[in-house]
């Protein structure tokens, strides 16, 4: 067991309700369920009239009106119910009233999205230029209705949409708790330990930054143990989630589940090509990185479990309070509204960073009511640590600049939604590298580049391995073994001999969340679109700041409103071409000789 933290803080929704069993909570959820029926009685009394004949363009318009003002006011508030209890669920997985109360909301998020997808499928028999000429409303959801009309054609026939939607809270969501639930309560006993101590899998992950690399290695050895142990669940989630996204791909008429996922992503293949082929151009810059970094630690050749190590040596201490500091006066440097956000987040407990058992391991930040987000981490005293918060304060800020739009409006491709958190990671990175001596400078540029190597090399190797798992999954379910194997094709094809392949992480699909998401097959590419599009974006900052500066907040509260190809262009960036994405690389590749050299200029030991 741990002991809690006295200085870390944990998130604060007391706001929003009282209790996940205060009537107030109670009257709320029950009148979301009304709205949803309601809706749905809206649509069906829309329908019967237009079956009747004769409805005018502008009584269409009208019925546009009021079914979107219906929708949007629905989404607004499943969006803030849905947090609420997923801010008790996912810092603790044995909250069995967070958990009844979240299998209930998966179920009303399932009749409404029946409803949704009726809606969508209305929305694309209409004559679109008609319906926005005639509508102002109509006009400002121009975007959502082009997709909408794509969308529309790659639906099943109504009764199957409906099967899907109702199958989908016994199905795709329980897959995604069960795997939720097992890493979260996961405890790993390390070998070695005086006391044996049982400890959370988010606490040992966190020892992959250790500077001692006997503490990395046995960290690394425990959680391979203890991921082991529930790695035949998760390979059934994972068989059951892929088999899901397979049959509902082919039955919508999509090429492939990724044909599906660069459409909710709004780009397209052209796109993803472009991207990936620099990204695999680059692959042996990263290896010289971690071959650098082998001669740092004096290792012949990097392990898995050195790919956090810390090089360099900081001359501060980086514990919450000083990051938290340091954060908002770096943010102070773009913008006051920046700074205040990252001001309001840390005053006003939007934060859960303790690591605990039952909390869900990594980071994320959630939309929560209006401005509001909430953000969890794991933090670790570092600069790294520092990082990551400064990285979800970007999606808190995000979302800020979004809180102006409609529920739909706001629908942010997983593309374009890294694009404020890579650009705020980007400020703090410079800024540390302005403030710290020879040692620290090194510490944070190895820093960064590690996370850098992550996003780019990691996420290659899980894009492979997922495409791999979609193809070997049509025929039958993957065992645990096979899928460890596939697990290690990828990282060989993308770290190859730059690390010792005797330790490589063959469970590294049980780990990342990511692949257990419902109806999101192939959350990763989307990193590496907002690592590289966020730098993009960050070198024009520089060029040029205050022109930046003034398109940057419409930037942000529009990637709800156009494709990413669209909004990219208002830079002057093209990104169906690989030279831009291998110019942001070269940014990185700029860092790796800097690196190289800082290493090779250092005396012998």
């Amino acid at each position: 067991m741990t002991t809690p933290s006295a200085t870390l803080p944990r998130w604060d929704v007391t706001g929003i309700y009282p209790s996940l069993d205060s009537p107030e909570f109670q009257a709320d959820f029950a009148a979301l369920g009304t709205a949803v029926e309601a809706f749905g009685s809206e649509l069906d009394r829309g329908q019967s009239d237009r079956s009747a004949g004769g409805v005018s363009r502008e009584q269409t318009a009208e019925a546009f009106g009021v079914l979107i003002m219906q929708l949007n006011a629905l989404l607004e508030q499943a969006t803030t119910i849905h947090a609420y209890i997923a801010a008790f669920v996912s810092v603790d997985s044995r909250d069995d009233l967070a958990q009844a109360k979240l299998s209930l909301m998966h179920n009303l998020l399932a009749r409404l999205k029946q409803t949704y997808t009726r809606f969508t499928a209305w929305v694309g028999t209409l004559d679109v230029d008609t319906l926005i000429a005639s509508s102002t409303l109509a006009e400002a959801h121009a975007f959502f209705i082009a997709q909408a009309r794509v969308h529309s054609r790659h639906l099943m026939s109504p009764p199957e949409e409906e099967l899907a939607a109702a199958l989908a809270p016994s199905s795709s969501a329980a897959w995604e708790n069960l795997h939720s639930s097992l890493t979260s309560q996961l405890l790993v006993r390390l070998a070695g330990e005086q006391h044996r101590e049982e400890l959370p899998l988010s606490v040992v992950r966190n020892r992959a930054a250790d500077p001692d690399r006997a503490v990395r290695k046995l960290a690394y050895e425990g959680e391979l143990r203890a991921l082991s142990a529930v790695a035949p669940a998760a390979a059934a989630a994972l068989n059951g989630l892929k088999g899901r996204e397979l049959v509902l791909a082919e039955r919508r008429g999509w090429g492939s589940p990724l044909d599906a996922a660069l459409f909710t992503a709004h780009i397209d293949r052209r796109t993803l090509d472009a991207l990936m082929e620099a990204a695999h151009a680059s692959l042996p810059d990263f290896r010289r990185y971690l071959r650098t970094k082998a001669r740092a630690l004096g290792v012949p050749a990097l392990a898995w479990y050195d790919l956090q190590a810390p090089v360099g040596e900081s001359t501060r201490t980086w514990d919450y309070a000083a990051g938290a500091e340091f954060i908002v006066e770096q943010f102070a440097t773009f913008s006051p509204r920046l700074s205040g956000l990252a001001r309001r987040a840390f005053a006003e407990s939007w934060i859960d960073a303790e690591p605990r058992e039952g909390k869900q391991g990594g980071a994320f930040c959630m939309a929560l009511r209006g401005e509001e987000s909430r953000i969890l981490a794991n933090f670790n005293p570092s600069f790294d640590g520092i990082s990551t918060l400064a990285h979800e304060l970007g999606h808190a800020y995000h979302n800020f600049c979004l809180a102006e739009r409609t529920p739909l409006q706001r629908d942010t491709p997983v593309t374009l939604a890294e694009t404020a958190s890579i650009f705020c990671e980007t400020i703090i990175y410079h800024a540390g590298l302005m403030r710290a001596d020879a040692g620290e400078r090194l510490l944070l540029l190895e820093g960064t580049l590690q996370g850098q190597c992550q996003v780019v090399v990691d996420i290659i190797s899980r894009f492979l391995f997922e495409q791999d798992v979609f193809e070997k999954r049509q025929e039958r379910d993957l065992s645990v073994d096979e899928l460890n194997h596939l697990m290690l094709a990828a990282q060989g094809q993308t770290y190859g001999d730059a690390l010792d392949r005797s330790t490589y992480h063959p469970l590294m699909w049980v780990v990342k969340g990511h692949y257990y998401i419902a109806e999101f097959a192939f959350y990763n590419f989307p990193y590496l679109f907002g690592l590289l599009f966020g730098l993009g974006l960050y070198a024009r900052y520089q060029a040029d700041p205050e022109r930046f500066k003034d398109s940057y907040d419409r930037l942000l509260s529009s990637t709800g409103l156009a494709s990413a190809a669209t909004l990219a262009s208002q830079f002057g960036i093209d990104i169906q071409d690989t030279a831009f994405w291998a110019d942001s690389l070269a940014v990185i590749r700029a860092d790796i000789d800097q690196f190289a050299a800082a290493i090779d200029a250092r005396p012998p030991a």
